[in-house]
């Protein structure tokens, strides 16, 4: 530590308790900031692609996820290092914002600072380096721009983004049926998007998943899934056009909110006040029947009482369904949510056309099917597995493929994937640094040479010789100046990506490029770290 000392030699503290504090100065500071980075991306590196691995990380409380997803992964992992957090970060907004592309963004941002650390050694200021990468970055997003193709979808014809969905779903663990949920996906986007404002709200898409069965039984239910049973066993197990009351307040006598005791001394009185509970729960059933209702969901349970007298007046019943699902079901079934049974009116009634009780295998497990609603802008993917951890990777990849669906609504631009757009852009980013007359022309260089890190990695994975993979393909590119040439990782026999339909969205690259370039900018500005020494 540095010490500072008054005009009589003495010297004095600055930090607060600096004999307990490490510090790191410089490019020593630098270089273990890099190192991190860099540690993390290797272990993504071998998720990428369609023959990525998967991880199997173990939680604290003994919970097992397997996941090939790369922001799971580091959310899963116990980052303790500020820079490895950084890359958490890097993926988990690269996930949030496009849904795809999180291992790639961070293989990406390791080779970045891997080359930055080259330059570091040549004594490049920092600065230089990211004055260049930022440089590269624009030109990569422009080059993209560039070479990306506009591709027309409607209603009727949807193969394109089925396509698209299924490149996303092919480096995942459900590639064997990557078909049937990749037009599941589109399906489902297609039933709640907004064509004209070019708008999807995801979370009218509700994802179920239920242990038992096999993938391929995977279905999507135009209405709401609850999994709840009816209340009682010998209502209705089918109900055609219902007419649904969504309930908030309970089928129970009113409590007095203050504390309170009833004296009760004669046979009377307790008669009465019996009487007064069954009038209750009379009124309450009778409101409901009153106003149309076929079908009565409630928020909360109601007692055995309530629940005898609605078998009596076969109004059908199911309660204790979460708040979430209760918004869902007024949404699909156009009803209103109704607090209070003083206001229970026929107008504020959900309609669907059926509602039907399905058991599944040997289990007693029963779910509630909501189907043909006035509104089906709220769906249901239901996915069966294996076992539980194959449905819950099922759910990350269909999420992967929804977002990427959406993606394409907003935005119906793509560019081939394969690693041929991250070729195309080292190619072109490594004609430009010649413009460049500066100290950058270096950083601008090894910007283009980490962009090839990417379809290494995928060659690297796919079992095929990583650099001479890479330069075939690369020169191929340059001959025939063909932007679509990429890793044939699936052995198709040809390097171009057009005939073997891998797309991604261009939005999703470009937002990769630019999110690691800013991450690796700021880590390379770093160049004292104080940290609180370990003991």
């Amino acid at each position: 530590m540095a010490l500072a000392f008054d005009e009589y030699g003495r010297p004095f503290i600055i930090i607060k308790e600096q004999g307990q504090k490490s510090r790191l100065r410089g490019l020593e500071a630098q270089k273990a900031n890099i190192s991190a980075g860099k540690a993390v991306a290797r272990i993504l590196r071998t998720s990428l692609g369609p023959k990525g691995m998967d991880k199997m990380l173990q939680s604290p409380d003994g919970d097992v996820v397997i996941t090939n997803d790369g922001a799971t992964i580091l959310e899963q992992m116990d980052v303790d290092n500020q820079i490895a957090k950084l890359m958490v970060e890097l993926s988990r907004s690269q996930d949030y914002e496009i849904g795809d592309g999180t291992t790639g963004v961070v293989v990406l941002a390791g080779a970045l600072l891997e080359q930055a650390e080259k330059l570091l050694e040549r004594g490049v200021h920092p600065i230089r380096i990211s004055e260049g990468y930022e440089m590269a970055s624009k030109l990569s997003a422009e080059h993209l721009e560039s070479i990306s193709q506009k591709f027309e979808f409607s209603v009727t014809d949807i193969e394109p983004l089925v396509q698209t969905c299924m490149t996303t779903l092919s480096s995942k663990i459900v590639n064997r049926c990557k078909r049937a949920l990749a037009e599941i996906a589109v399906k489902a986007v297609l039933a709640v998007a907004d064509l004209e404002r070019k708008d999807v709200n995801l979370e009218l898409i509700k994802v179920e998943g239920k242990v038992g069965g096999k993938l391929e039984d995977t279905e999507l239910i135009y209405g709401i899934l609850v999994d709840k049973d009816m209340s009682h066993p010998q209502m209705p197990k089918r109900i055609e056009n219902a007419n649904i009351a969504i309930l908030t307040c309970p089928f129970e006598p009113p409590k007095p909110k203050t504390k309170h005791k009833i004296d009760i001394d004669t046979v009377e009185k307790f008669q009465t006040l019996r009487q007064q509970e069954q009038n209750y729960f009379d009124d309450m059933v009778q409101k409901c029947k009153d106003v149309g209702a076929t079908l009565v969901i409630c928020q909360w349970g109601f007692d055995d009482e309530a629940n005898h007298l609605l078998m009596h007046r076969n109004l059908p019943a199911v309660r204790w369904v979460g708040g979430v699902e209760l918004e869902l079901i007024a949404i699909a079934t156009g009803g209103r949510i109704v607090p209070r049974f003083q206001e229970l009116t026929t107008e504020k009634l959900g309609k669907a056309g059926l509602v039907r009780e399905k058991s599944f295998g040997t289990t007693k497990d029963r779910m509630l099917y909501i189907e043909h609603c006035a509104n089906s802008r709220a769906v249901t993917v239901f996915i069966r597995g294996g076992n539980k951890m194959m449905i819950e990777e099922t759910k990350r990849s269909l999420h992967d493929a929804l977002c990427v669906a959406r993606n394409l609504i907003r935005n119906n631009s793509i560019v081939y994937g394969g690693g041929s757009a991250e070729i195309s852009c080292s190619i072109a980013v490594e004609a430009a640094a010649d413009r460049h007359p500066g100290v950058e022309q270096y950083a601008i260089r090894s910007f283009a040479e980490a962009l090839d890190s990417i379809p290494m990695a995928l060659a690297e994975n796919s079992g095929l010789p990583p650099i001479d993979t890479l330069t075939a393909v690369k020169s191929q590119q340059i001959k025939e100046n063909n932007p679509y040439c990429g890793i044939d990782c699936n052995d198709v026999g040809t390097n171009n990506m057009r005939e073997q339909n891998v797309f991604e969205t261009l939005i999703g690259k470009q937002q990769q490029i630019l999110l690691a370039t800013q991450v690796v900018k700021m880590i390379l500005k770093i160049d004292d770290v104080i940290s609180p020494s370990e003991y």
